[in-house]
């Protein structure tokens, strides 16, 4: 192969904007050859390309080596299986599944390792994340103590859930600002401190918008060496902010907007001068030092070329598909936590939170006051963070 023939599934904002992407050429080794889209209407057909309204048929007809799902995401799953049963290499939109079940089934259908199954989690190409990845595994930081990460620039208007039937409803999203906005937020926190042990969550649904899922979170993590943890994230709340604090035994890290690192870094490591000053007052001598970052990475671009090169190179994925289950337990284990009023253990039941998220679905009477057209071009461009 010298190049790999993808099929996109789902032309919305999202997928029509990697269609755009490949067809500028950004992507070499890359090139589209069907566009499967069964309620919209998909944009017109450039050179060998095949239309579909079937997903089914597309999967099946010798066109593709690989797809692209870029669907409301509980369709995630049931195309992903049905895809890599197939034999095609997969590449799925953010969250690779709503629940942890579904996640389960997904990758359990991963079972012929020779295709490429990957997910789109771009913000792990951001350039500041990758540093800060590097500080804490490389050991400067220390040991990581405490981290809190406020994350309330999602600011999301009304009209903004109205542009979608599914949006901000149990059967239609299956979670709110932590399934739709905070995938990659989540995603990257477990990629740089690893799951906890624990999880504590305390949810409002529908606070500040007529939806009737998660508009405003706070959760509280704990990890069995001691570490905690706090994750504030809204859609609701202007202006907002990304900050992101480690405290560590060499200092404190701050990351504002994903794109600058402060380090105050301590002469001592905390802990060693907590036990040694012969002082009560005293504290160690600190060092203030921006951390350069050259760029802000390549996105969702740099994902679609790494998936490109692992079918015909070899190369080692940046995003494996198996690893999206771990923000999707965690934006789960944080609803939970706030339905039954309690902590949540890791692993959690993912039979339990399936059956409660089914129930929640099948039983609303949640009516929206109004559904209007699909938001912009212009307006979806300005939700990317």
């Amino acid at each position: 192969m010298d190049s790999v023939r993808l099929g996109i599934v789902g032309l919305g904002n999202m997928g029509k904007a990697h269609l755009s992407n490949i067809r500028a050429g950004k992507v070499p080794g890359l090139r589209v050859t069907a566009l499967c889209e069964s309620v919209g209407t998909l944009p017109e057909l450039q050179g060998d390309e095949a239309s579909f309204t079937d997903v089914s048929a597309m999967i099946h007809s010798g066109k593709i080596d690989a797809i692209l799902i870029c669907t409301p995401h509980f369709s995630h799953t049931t195309i992903g299986i049905e895809a890599l049963t197939a034999g095609l290499n997969v590449l799925v939109e953010k969250p690779i599944s709503v629940h942890k079940a579904d996640c389960e089934r997904l990758i359990a259908a991963h079972t012929d390792k020779s295709k490429i199954f990957a997910a789109m989690f771009n913000m792990r190409t951001n350039a500041c994340f990758k540093k800060v990845k590097d500080l804490i595994d490389s050991g400067e930081i220390g040991a990581v103590r405490r981290v809190h990460w406020e994350v309330t620039n999602w600011f999301r208007t009304n009209y903004y859930y109205a542009t979608g039937g599914w949006r901000g409803t149990w059967k239609g999203e299956g979670g709110g600002v932590l399934m739709n906005q905070c995938p990659h937020n989540l995603d990257l926190f477990q990629w740089m401190f690893g799951m906890p042990q624990r999880v504590r969550g305390f949810c409002q649904f529908g606070r500040f918008h007529q939806i009737e899922v998660e508009d405003d979170v706070t959760a509280v993590l704990q990890y069995d060496n001691g570490t905690t943890a706090t994750f504030v994230t809204s859609t609701g709340e202007a202006p907002g902010r990304n900050v992101l604090e480690i405290s560590a035994e060499q200092g404190r890290i701050t990351v504002t907007d994903g794109a600058k690192i402060h380090f105050q870094r301590n002469r001592q490591p905390m802990s060693k001068f907590c036990m040694e000053a012969e002082a009560a007052f005293a504290m160690p001598e600190s060092w203030h030092m921006e951390i350069p970052v050259d760029a802000t990475g390549g996105q969702h671009v740099e994902i679609l070329q790494n998936f490109t090169n692992a079918i015909l190179k070899g190369e080692k994925l940046l995003s494996p598909g198996e690893q999206g289950i771990h923000s999707v337990e965690l934006a789960n284990a944080i609803l939970l936590s706030t339905w039954q009023d309690k902590t949540i253990e890791l692993p959690m039941s993912s039979a339990d939170y399936e059956r409660i998220l089914t129930e929640k679905g099948n039983s609303s009477t949640f009516q929206k006051s109004k559904v209007v057209a699909k938001a912009t071009a212009a307006d979806f461009a300005a939700s990317f963070r």
